[in-house]
């Protein structure tokens, strides 16, 4: 019971907070896009704290020697809108690939837009990845690491669906290492999911997988390294002594 009423506030409190945010945030379209990524950083991290608050979810990042020296490119597997948060408390200013659609939600794909997400049509084909290898260049360029969640969707614990072709294509054109990152977060925040659960959800960052790989190579390469992992703190987090975790929120970069 008690589980159902810290799920029921923070659900609440996220829906009524999130229209605050947007409304509050109007302004911001009239100043340049690192303004706008500076305040969805901050909506994401006050989220976060939320949910830590109300339901007692916690984080831990791992692996942040593995985070490369200036804008790199991360293929992160996505089982929670956790996910997409995150990212924006632990990275400097990512430019993450979403699904074109959600552009289309009132306020909140207006300020994705503008913060320079990239939006990419999954059933586009090649002009699709042409835009999304144009969209990743300039991010990268602009000093700002790119994350895509390889499977194109959330993906439950156990649960195993293909890897996409558009991670291939920005490791093949853009010639940069990727850094695979795995994710136990939908045991805590599900899809579509009215409870949300405590305990520590972990990220880690494996390591980069070097240029040079064609592209089945890479591709089989980046799966078993991301599954492997993933399934890895699955267990973990099943088990009856979790290991304690070694960073909380408040770092902005890993274990850097």
């Amino acid at each position: 019971m008690m589980l159902v009423l810290r799920s029921a506030l923070f659900n609440a409190v996220f829906f009524l907070w999130s229209v605050v945010i947007c409304l509050m945030y109007l302004p911001l379209f009239f100043f340049p896009e690192r303004v706008m990524v500076r305040g969805g950083t901050w909506w994401s991290k006050s989220i976060i704290r939320i949910l830590g608050l109300t339901v007692g979810t916690r984080f831990e990042i791992r692996g942040g020697e593995n985070i490369p020296p200036g804008a790199a490119i991360f293929a992160s597997k996505h089982q929670s809108a956790w996910d997409t948060l995150i990212y924006m408390t632990i990275l400097p200013g990512p430019a993450l690939v979403v699904k074109k659609e959600l552009f289309r939600i009132p306020l909140y794909g207006w300020y994705a837009r503008h913060a320079g997400m990239i939006g990419v049509d999954r059933r586009g084909g090649a002009r699709a990845l042409k835009h999304l290898i144009r969209r990743a260049r300039s991010a990268l360029k602009d000093g700002r690491p790119v994350v895509i969640f390889p499977q194109g969707t959330r993906t439950a614990p156990g649960v195993h669906k293909p890897y996409q072709a558009g991670v291939a294509a920005l490791y093949r054109v853009l010639g940069r290492p990727v850094v695979p990152v795995a994710v136990n977060s939908g045991l805590f925040w599900g899809r579509r999911a009215f409870l949300k659960r405590p305990g520590t959800i972990v990220l880690e960052y494996l390591p980069a997988i070097p240029t040079g790989l064609d592209r089945n190579e890479f591709m089989a390469e980046l799966e078993r390294r991301i599954e492997t992992a993933t399934d890895r703190l699955v267990a973990e987090s099943r088990s009856p002594a979790p290991a304690v975790a070694r960073q909380q929120e408040g770092e902005p970069r890993g274990d850097r």
